[in-house]
């Protein structure tokens, strides 16, 4: 059964993940995976921090997550993301076997959920999951279109 508070607790973490990808000049997206009521993963993205191009903040999370629970398998687990996952994302959802997914904006450019292309719940694929749109969607999404305003503005001064 959801609980909106509970969602909205969770994704109130994710934020603050976010807020630390963007203390870093990165695109300001976090992610949290709870298990039994606890966060055992939280991750934000880093691509540029670390020169790698899969360091989003969801695989972030799931690598932080799985090494907590000592297996690549999290079942019982849910993630919570600040934004619509990739397909790169979606993809590392399913091979986790992530139970939920909890996501606030979504991604027109790049969502793989329902937006651009559905990796999450193909019915060809092996691992069905729930998935929660919405939660705090539009704090979710002023954060990532301030911070493109704000680059955009940055690169037209110079």
């Amino acid at each position: 059964m959801t609980n909106p508070s509970t969602d909205e607790l969770w994704m109130e973490e994710a934020l603050r993940a976010a807020q630390r990808a963007l203390e870093a000049g990165e695109v300001p997206i976090g992610a949290v995976v709870v298990c039994e009521n606890k966060i055992i993963g939280r991750g934000w993205n880093s691509n540029l921090t670390d020169s790698d191009p899969t360091a989003h903040a969801e695989i972030m999370a799931l690598r932080e997550a799985a090494k907590a629970v000592g297996n690549h398998r999290l079942s019982g687990c849910e993630l919570f993301a600040t934004i619509e996952p990739c397909a790169m994302c979606a993809g590392a959802l399913v091979h986790a076997r992530i139970k939920c997914l909890v996501y606030g904006a979504d991604d027109p450019k790049a969502g793989a959920v329902h937006s651009v292309i559905q990796v999450l719940n193909h019915p060809k694929l092996n691992h069905q999951m729930d998935v929660r749109g919405g939660v705090l969607a539009s704090r979710c999404s002023d954060l990532l279109q301030t911070f493109f305003r704000q680059r955009r503005a940055e690169k037209t001064s110079e």
